[in-house]
C-alpha cells in the first residue's frame, strides 16, 4: 500500500478522534451545567443547557457518517494498523452514542431544575450534593480516558459506579419515607427521584465510555465487570 495512501487513512481517523473530543467537551460543558442547576436551582443555567442540545444532535450525525465512511474505504484491512484503526471507528460510534444519551440526560435535569425551581421552597435531600459531586468526577474522569486514551484513568471511572449506585440507593431509600411525612412535597420529591435517576444513568454512560477505552487502546473486552477481574488476575501474577 503506497505510504501517501497510508498517510491519507491516518488523517481521516485523526479527523473523526477530533470529532469525537470536540462532542465531549460540548457533553461535558452540558452536563456541568446540568449538575450546578440541579444544585443551585438557577433557571438561567437550566435554560442555557438546551440550546446547546441541537449541535450535540448534529455533531452526533457527523461522526456517525464519518466513522461509516471509513468503515467503507477499501484500504482500511490493508492498512499497517487496520486492527487498531477498526477498534478505533467501532469505539466511537459506540462512545458518540454514550455521549448523546448525556446530552438528552443533561437537558432532563435541566428539566428537574426548571420543575423544582418552580417550587420556590424545596429541601433537597443531603445525599444529592455528594452524589452529583460523584457524577461529574466521573464524567471529568471518562472524557479525560477518551481524550489520551488512557486505561488507568478508566480503571477509575469503572471503580467510581459504585459510589454513585450507592448514592443512589440510599436516595430512592430516604426519599419515599419523606414523601409519607410531609404529603404536600410530593411533586417537588419526585422530581428529586427522577433526577436521582437521571444522575445515575450518566454515571452509566461514563462506565460505557471507559469500557469502550479499553477496547480501542486494548482490545479488551472489560464490559459486565470483566475490568476487575483483570486488575485481580494481573495483581496475582506479579
Amino acid at each position: 500500500m503506497p505510504a501517501s495512501a497510508i498517510g491519507a487513512t491516518d488523517v481521516y481517523h485523526d479527523a473523526l478522534t477530533n470529532y469525537l473530543v470536540s462532542m465531549a467537551r460540548a457533553v461535558e460543558l452540558s452536563v456541568n451545567r446540568a449538575l450546578d442547576a440541579m444544585l443551585t436551582l438557577d433557571p438561567r443555567l437550566a435554560r442555557a443547557i438546551f440550546l446547546n442540545e441541537p449541535r450535540l444532535n448534529e455533531m452526533e450525525m457527523i461522526i456517525d457518517e464519518h466513522a461509516v465512511k471509513l468503515l467503507r474505504r477499501k484500504d482500511l484491512a490493508e492498512a499497517a494498523f487496520a486492527e487498531e484503526d477498526i477498534r478505533q471507528i467501532v469505539a466511537t460510534l459506540k462512545v458518540n452514542n454514550d455521549l448523546e444519551r448525556m446530552g438528552d440526560l443533561a437537558v432532563s435535569l435541566g428539566q428537574r431544575a426548571l420543575s423544582l425551581s418552580a417550587m420556590h421552597v424545596v429541601e433537597m435531600p443531603q445525599e444529592l450534593e455528594p452524589m452529583v459531586t460523584a457524577v461529574r468526577a466521573m464524567v471529568t474522569k471518562s472524557l479525560g480516558t477518551l481524550i489520551y486514551r488512557n486505561v488507568d484513568l478508566a480503571q477509575e471511572v469503572l471503580q467510581s459506579d459504585a459510589e454513585v449506585d450507592d448514592y443512589r440507593d440510599r436516595l430512592f431509600e430516604t426519599i419515599p419515607g419523606s414523601m409519607a411525612e410531609r404529603p404536600l412535597a410530593i411533586a417537588a420529591s419526585v422530581q428529586v427521584l427522577l433526577a436521582t435517576r437521571h444522575l445515575e444513568r450518566i454515571g452509566d454512560h461514563c462506565t460505557n465510555i471507559a469500557e469502550d477505552i479499553f477496547f480501542w487502546v486494548r482490545g479488551l473486552d472489560v464490559r459486565h465487570g470483566r475490568a476487575l477481574q483483570t486488575a485481580q488476575d494481573t495483581t496475582k501474577k506479579l
